[in-house]
């Protein structure tokens, strides 16, 4: 190729000055929606690009704009542990739900006055998490569990509206750390596109828009993701180094948007609550009229200080509350009523339908929750029924038709005794379960151990809900202890499992045996304690015998920990046979791996105490501050409450230093941090 280029260095400039066009183009298209170039101008830099960089690999750089499409296929997702939590936001339904999360919010601020807030469409897509270091892009993740996610970078490199790297502000540099949240999506037209082209070939069809942005995304070859028509709309933030300069979460939108994220047109800020109630009445109107698929609008309190004063429950921030759009309906026939049996012999009533597709799904179960909800919607077997389903939620059966009645229905009568086992079944005063009290029983013991070797928990791969079936039902595990002791012989015995097969899941049970405190928590199976409490348990414990001996007034004290699962816990180790448990699965050579903040620390002054950051430190990065104090088994948290025992306020502090004062709470300057954490010192200079 003649390029008239002479000498590495002229490369080089090249190579540098074809990268910057390209990314200012790229933002014009996918983000400003305002091309200044055609695409085959576009199409020329790029190729011009691409064969300088063949050439010349000694100038290969990851933000490249031929990053979005030269990654090699993956042989599998990887998961990694974010350090904010994606948590789960509280549905409303009505008007009233709107006005009593106002009211709830107000009571708790205790103020009389309005609240702002910033309103922004639900898009029905895949959440995921971008991090950024010194303004390039260097992981992309799934929501996963909220905790954990999955790492699809290059997948989301291929997205046109994700800047490879941060845009300039205001010439000042780019943040050290900044943590960004959005929906990935799929058009509605994109999506007729993709099916048409998967018709040509034979291939089965997405259903709707959100099934297939989440089949794009989890794709081990990024070139099949590039060949997607994906977008994202950034919606907030997780770390940010720079938060401080910050007061409402529309500067933030306002933020991202100048960096180079796509911000949603229709995003209201700073409104009060009667105009939230009309902007959904509006949306709800014209929501067939939007390019992409919404279910709803999500309602945040705008003022971050406000934010940060409500905290959040272990599943959920209290600021913030999903309006969703009356779900998607079908009428269809019950044909039966199961009852199945949970881990905790919890009995639920399962109704069996007459197959129906609602929001391009095929359904043919729904939940009936317990005997109460029944009688109160006077279910009956025969019954044509309304039933809804919303997003991921299982169907659930809304109401019956009695009109369409024949005189044939079948009312529905709780079973006496468990389906599975046969024992007699309980009811306990106050609640609405019926319950299995044996807990032997082949059901319940199935999903216990299915829980337990679930991702989040051991996760024993190749360990699925079939092998588990015949594992439980010729008496080779009646706990999840026993898997330990499963050998080749016994599992090579077992329908369709070869010599092979046999030697990968003892491998694989092997393998299971070294695990982290928190996820050995989660496997468990204590009631309320998901993967994020989990983790907070293993935060405030250095080891097993801790946690065990703790009593409720300790438990409660963990930030994010409330009464009901601090009794839980607390019954769940008073149980003989709950630590036998364990102590079977640490004889088994289970070897537990405690975090770095659940270490022992001869530092009294900083072991188990809570510790905020703000403004900048002088000598010590953010980062490198918080790895001290979790190597001596303290917390950081990203909140001032009463909880919190030091504030460390470097230059600059913003309104959690105020907070603090206010509260009475210790605050340290640099020095004194340091000479807190070397042991030097006890109290705050």
């Amino acid at each position: 190729m003649d390029d008239g280029l002479n000498g590495t260095g002229d490369i080089g400039h090249r190579i540098q000055s074809l990268r910057e066009s390209l990314h200012y183009h790229n933002y014009r298209y996918h983000v400003a929606d305002d091309p200044e170039i055609s695409d085959a101008a576009y199409d020329r830099m790029f190729k011009e690009l691409l064969e300088l960089e063949a050439a010349h690999p000694e100038f290969a750089s990851p933000d490249s704009p031929t990053a979005r499409v030269g990654a090699l296929p993956s042989t599998a997702l990887q998961s990694v542990r974010r350090s904010v939590p994606m948590l789960s936001i509280n549905n409303a339904f009505s008007d009233d739900d709107i006005f009593e999360f106002d009211k709830r919010l107000r009571r708790h601020l205790q103020t009389d006055g309005p609240i702002r807030y910033t309103v922004e469409l639900k898009l029905d897509g895949i959440a995921v998490e971008l991090v950024y270091h010194d303004g390039l892009l260097t992981q992309g993740t799934t929501r996963g569990d909220g905790l954990v996610g999955e790492v699809i970078t290059s997948n989301l490199k291929t997205i046109g509206s994700i800047p490879l790297r941060l845009r300039s502000q205001d010439d000042q540099p780019p943040p050290r750390l900044l943590e960004v949240r959005g929906e990935v999506i799929m058009t509605k037209a994109g999506l007729t596109r993709l099916n048409s082209e998967r018709l040509k070939r034979q291939e089965p069809l997405f259903a709707n828009t959100r099934n297939a942005a989440a089949g794009s995304l989890r794709q081990l070859d990024p070139s099949i993701t590039a060949a997607r028509p994906l977008e994202m709309f950034a919606y907030g933030i997780g770390n940010f180094t720079d938060i401080d300069r910050y007061t409402g979460h529309d500067d933030i939108l306002r933020m991202l948007g100048s960096l180079g994220f796509k911000i949603n047109p229709h995003t209201r800020a700073r409104v009060g609550i009667e105009e939230v109630i009309a902007i959904y009445g509006n949306m709800e109107k014209s929501r067939e009229t939007l390019p992409y698929e919404i279910d709803g609008l999500v309602i945040k309190v705008d003022d971050l200080a406000l934010q940060r004063r409500l905290g959040a429950t272990s599943r959920s921030p209290r600021w913030v509350i999903a309006y969703k759009f009356p779900a998607v309906q079908e009428t269809t026939t019950i044909d039966a009523i199961e009852i199945q049996v949970g881990r905790t012999g919890a009995l639920t009533p399962v109704a069996i339908l007459a197959p129906v597709r609602i929001g391009g799904v095929q359904v043919s179960r729904a939940t009936l929750h317990n005997e109460d909800e029944i009688r109160r919607k006077d279910i009956r077997v025969g019954d044509t029924v309304l039933v809804q389903r919303a997003g991921d939620v299982i169907p659930e059966v809304v109401k019956v038709i009695t009109a369409r009645r024949t005189g044939r229905e079948i009312p529905f009568v709780m079973t006496a005794v468990c389906p599975v086992c046969g024992t007699p079944v309980v009811r306990i005063e106050g609640e609405a379960v019926t319950r299995c009290v044996n807990a032997a029983c082949p059901a319940q013991v199935k999903e216990r151990i299915n829980h337990f070797a679930s991702k989040g928990a051991f996760d024993i791969d190749g360990l699925g809900e079939k092998l588990i079936d015949q594992i439980v039902d010729k008496g080779l595990v009646s706990s999840p202890a026993d898997l330990f002791l499963l050998d080749k012989e016994r599992l090579a015995g077992l329908e369709r499992m070869g010599e092979k097969s046999a030697d990968n899941i003892v491998a694989a049970i092997e393998k299971s045996k070294r695990i982290s405190f928190d996820a050995f928590l989660f496997a468990l199976g204590i009631r309320f304690v998901g993967e994020h409490i989990a983790r907070l348990l293993a935060d405030a414990f250095n080891d097993m015998e801790r946690l065990a001996a703790a009593d409720i007034e300790t438990l409660n004290n963990i930030e994010g920990v409330g009464p009901v699962v601090s009794d839980s816990v607390r019954r769940f180790f008073e149980n003989h046979q709950n630590r036998r448990l364990i102590a079977c699965l640490i004889n088994s050579g289970v070897t537990i791996q405690y975090s770095r903040s659940a270490v022992v620390s001869d530092n009294a002054a900083v072991s188990g105490k809570i510790f905020v950051f703000t403004g900048a430190l002088e000598n010590l990065g953010r980062d490198e501050a918080k790895a001290l104090v979790e190597s001596l088994g303290g917390r950081v948290t990203g909140s001032v409450s009463k909880k919190t025992d030091y504030v460390v306020a470097g230059t600059d502090p913003g309104s959690k230093l105020e907070k603090a004062e206010s509260l009475g709470i210790a605050i340290l300057d640099e020095a004194g941090f340091k000479r807190l954490i070397s042991g030097q010192s006890s109290e705050p200079s």
